[in-house]
């Protein structure tokens, strides 16, 4: 399978129709600027990022830094158009049954209600709102894994933010045998359930849709673009120029001496 790197992720280059087509089983984890960022710092995260069977593009400012780089990506695979393209994709597959994890109270059932309507059965199985800070309980994770295994769910979502919600698949993954794909959807849960607009597509298309979100919540996310995202661009200057280095290169051989509940970046909201 085609990728192109940046910085240290190797992305799939990908049409989502190829995507759905061979998605039958495995991870799908979706990189933007802000995971690119965190990637350069985060041992853990790096390591379940390698980990994952997909990654594709999220962001129009990737496929334009790709194309500063020399390799082009083919086409934008955000989770917020990925997921609903799954769910129309298979919906008269009976295999595929949908868990929903995360989002505030009631918005994940807001989501299943109005999915189920849109593809005219039963897709999304079960949904779950976990509390803040649900990821280092572990009798609370526990209880979220025998709702994934009761609902009968081949499918699970998660949409918590990076890096929580990809230390949550890696984590628990192999507890839920009957779950063949896992997907990591950020904020998609919200747009699903008509609780937050996503931007025009004519600003997503421009590469603005940060601009967007960072209007509609400020006060969460005036760090992540302002002050944190825009070492990327001086990295990419880097890898432009042959002179990158991966400051985490030598910890992919230390997989198992991490504990993937606790990491500094796991604890923050997102």
């Amino acid at each position: 399978m085609d990728s192109v790197k940046i910085l240290n992720v190797q992305i799939d280059n990908l049409s989502m129709q190829e995507l759905l087509e061979r998605l039958t089983s495995g991870v799908v984890y979706t990189p933007n600027v802000d995971h690119l960022v965190k990637l350069q710092r985060d041992s853990s995260f790096f390591k379940v990022y390698n980990d994952a069977d997909y990654r594709v593009c999220d962001s129009k400012i990737l496929m334009y830094v790709s194309r500063f780089l020399g390799s082009p990506i083919r086409e934008k695979i955000s989770g917020s158009d990925l997921f609903p393209a799954f769910y129309e994709y298979h919906k008269d597959n009976p295999d595929i049954r949908i868990f929903l994890l995360g989002a505030k109270e009631g918005v994940a059932a807001a989501a299943q209600q109005r999915i189920n309507a849109k593809v005219g059965r039963e897709i999304v199985v079960a949904t779950h709102s976990p509390s803040f800070g649900f990821e280092k309980d572990e009798a609370e994770c526990d209880r979220i894994l025998e709702m994934i295994r009761e609902s009968g769910a081949t499918v699970l979502a998660v949409g918590v933010g990076a890096p929580k919600q990809e230390l949550f698949i890696h984590k628990y993954k192999d507890q839920l045998p009957n779950v063949k794909i896992f997907l990591a959807i950020g904020a998609t849960i919200d747009f699903e359930a008509g609780n937050v607009k996503r931007s025009p597509k004519w600003i997503s298309e421009a590469g603005l849709e940060w601009l967007y979100r960072l209007t509609a919540e400020p006060k969460r996310l005036w760090r992540r673009y302002l002050v944190e995202d825009p070492l990327f661009f001086w990295l990419v200057l880097l890898q432009k120029l042959n002179v990158y280095t991966n400051p985490l290169r030598n910890s992919s051989s230390d997989l198992d001496r991490i504990d993937y509940g606790t990491p500094r970046e796991a604890l923050a909201a997102e």
